[in-house]
């Protein structure tokens, strides 16, 4: 077992969330002294610090997820790379800095309480005071820190756990080791403590100078360049009073240079200034706002519900990493989620949601501004299908190879399975993909070759049409339930003549109450699935999934295929997906892209290529989610 250096581990790094209770007396004190009346909160310290730590949580989370609005900041980052599970997984327990400081603040309040007895809300002095101590004091204090921290026997157990994260993110200031943490508690802490001390100090003060070096902090470990390059060429001096996103990314990246807290200042006096900062920040600068890479390939995504909105990179980090799941803490947020979704019904356009970097080509996520519900309102559907439109042209006129549509964006009804749009525009140089050619194939891969009979619902639809035909030219006996005989008659029809008799039109559940192997494209009911054997095996490809009801039969996933291992800069779960996992008809659009197909692929599905398309999936390394280990 490895040895862990002293003062590198957090002391409360096995409490998980229960880390939280750590501020519980601070918060025990506020309450008693409320309900005592022995304090005013404007005195008590224990709220400030209590009120302080909430900002900085909310200031950190908050400039992280304007960040990650790839919609705004995509033309302004820095390292163009996305960011991946490892280093949200690394920046996981990034606010334990915030528990950190507010300890070590409620004991410098008890061990200098004169210091911090009625203190005034504004003093011009103390102002002063405390940037003259940051400047002469913290700016020097932490540049050497810094470059220490760099040295041979400190980085490694100190600090190469910060520079393990590729790409910044304001919460990468916070993702640090203990003694590290505690160092940079110091550089914080002194012009506070001084400025009291010294009879100088203010509540505005104490707020003031700890959200601003908190928004410095965030400003710096961005990767968003904001700062525009024209201050620089009118105020030449400025460059060594503030430093930017680019000087601080150079510095993750040849870290043997600009080790300054703010101020370059310092690494231009010792001699550690990276020569490019400003050049860089200059190129980078100049080409915000324009469009720089264009993607291969675009996935056409779409909101579920209200909740699962939220399951978005630039709402909550963390949360979107891991695979959506309704949760207690999201009913606060619902309201406001409500409201944005009708400022979005009535203005938004298509917005990139996220991407991912494949065999050195950029896959990207746009999002229709549209959610589940409203593909079923029949006065919605114009609407729905001229933001698909407008989507499809904008990625042909950015030069996008292929763009894929999910599951509510290809729906029949709506548009015949993106039928509409290439009939409408001949001359798309896009590829237009409904990817259900996958999905058809990985269901039909999942159903074993022994298997000789199968009920099949939503058995009308382009999925089940396909399903059918393939299964009944494989000799399986195949119950489609549907009340239409012309339609089924036609499907019929497109069989082999000797295989037709494998094709049987049942109009309700109870035919199928011998069947053990269903296959389910359209929603049931926990009723309807009563009339399934013990021990059936329930294959799906409706949207959402079917109730787990029955305890004696077993429930396949929907149709999904994991990424493969080389895909880089995908930090965020599809919906109820687990981690670099897709659904079919996104993995659909991906090995289109791959494969360099011209043909769009829309309407129905040609039974012929499912078996073509599979073979391509797994060439590519793509794997479906049911040969996965549980």
């Amino acid at each position: 077992m490895a040895k862990i250096a002293p003062f590198s581990a957090w002391p409360w790094e096995n409490l998980g969330i229960f880390k939280y209770m750590l501020l519980g007396p601070l918060v025990g004190h506020v309450i008693h002294s409320g309900l005592q009346g022995v304090d005013h909160l404007a005195s008590n310290w224990c709220f400030h610090i209590i009120f302080i730590s909430l900002l900085r949580f909310h200031l950190y989370m908050w400039y992280t997820n304007i960040c990650n609005m790839l919609f705004l900041t995509r033309n302004h980052r820095v390292l163009p790379q996305g960011i991946d599970f490892d280093q949200i997984d690394k920046e996981w327990n990034w606010d334990n800095f915030i528990i950190l400081q507010a300890l070590l603040a409620s004991l410098a309040i008890c061990l200098f309480p004169n210091g911090f007895a009625h203190l005034p809300v504004w003093e011009t002095k103390g102002l002063i005071a405390i940037v003259v101590i940051h400047v002469l004091v913290s700016e020097p204090l932490y540049y050497w820190v810094h470059r220490f921290l760099h040295g041979n026997y400190l980085f490694t157990p100190y600090h190469s756990f910060h520079h393990s994260s590729a790409v910044p993110q304001p919460v990468t200031a916070g993702s640090t080791t203990f003694l590290e943490e505690l160092l940079v508690t110091t550089v914080i802490g002194l012009p506070i403590l001084g400025c009291c001390l010294s009879g100088y100090g203010s509540k505005t003060t104490i707020y003031g100078y700890v959200l601003v070096f908190d928004v410095l902090r965030c400003f710096g470990h961005s990767n968003v360049e904001i700062m525009p390059h024209w201050i620089f060429d009118y105020f030449p001096y400025f460059r060594f009073i503030l430093y930017t996103p680019t000087y601080y990314s150079l510095h993750h990246i040849e870290m043997n240079t600009n080790y300054c807290l703010f101020m370059p200042l310092y690494d231009v006096i010792w001699n550690t200034l990276n020569t490019k900062s400003w050049i860089l920040q200059k190129e980078i600068s100049l080409v915000s706002g324009k469009s720089t890479r264009v993607p291969d390939f675009v996935f056409l995504a779409h909101g579920v519900d209200i909740t699962s909105a939220l399951h978005v990179p630039f709402v909550f980090r963390s949360f979107s990493s891991t695979a959506y799941s309704a949760r207690l803490f999201l009913l606060p947020y619902w309201p406001f989620a409500f409201a944005v979704m009708l400022v979005m019904w009535a203005r938004s356009k298509t917005f990139l949601l996220s991407f991912y970097n494949l065999r050195d080509r950029l896959h990207q996520t746009w999002a229709v501004p549209r959610f589940g519900f409203q593909y079923f309102l029949p006065f919605a559907s114009k609407g729905i299908n001229k933001h698909i439109e407008e989507a499809i042209l904008r990625a042909d006129k950015l030069g996008v190879k292929v763009i894929s549509l999910a599951a509510l964006n290809k729906n029949e009804a709506l548009n015949g399975g993106g039928k509409l749009f290439v009939k409408k525009h001949p001359n798309l140089k896009v590829r237009v993909v409904h990817g259900n050619t996958l999905t058809a194939a990985v269901i039909l891969n999942e159903i074993h070759e022994d298997v000789k009979e199968v009920f099949l619902s939503g058995a009308t639809s382009k999925l089940g049409r396909a399903i059918a035909l393939y299964l009944c030219r494989r000799g399986v006996r195949v119950l489609m339930l549907t009340l239409s005989t012309e339609r089924f008659q036609s499907i019929r029809e497109e069989a082999p003549a000797n295989c037709q008799k494998n094709l049987v039109q049942v109009t309700k559940y109870q035919a199928a109450k011998n069947c053990k192997t269903w296959v389910v494209g359209k929603w049931i009911t926990p009723g309807q699935q009563r009339w399934a054997p013990r021990g059936t095996h329930f294959h799906q490809f409706v949207v959402p999934p079917i109730l787990a009801f029955r305890r004696d039969c077993t429930y396949g996933d929907l149709a999904a295929m994991k990424l493969p291992n080389d895909v880089e800069g995908i930090g965020s779960c599809e919906y109820t997906m687990g981690r670099g996992i897709v659904h079919a008809c996104h993995a659909g659009g991906v090995v289109h892209s791959l494969e360099g197909w011209t043909h769009h692929e829309v309407g129905a599905l040609d039974v012929d290529r499912i078996d073509v398309v599979w073979k391509a999936a797994l060439k590519h390394g793509l794997l479906p989610v049911s040969s996965l280990p549980k």
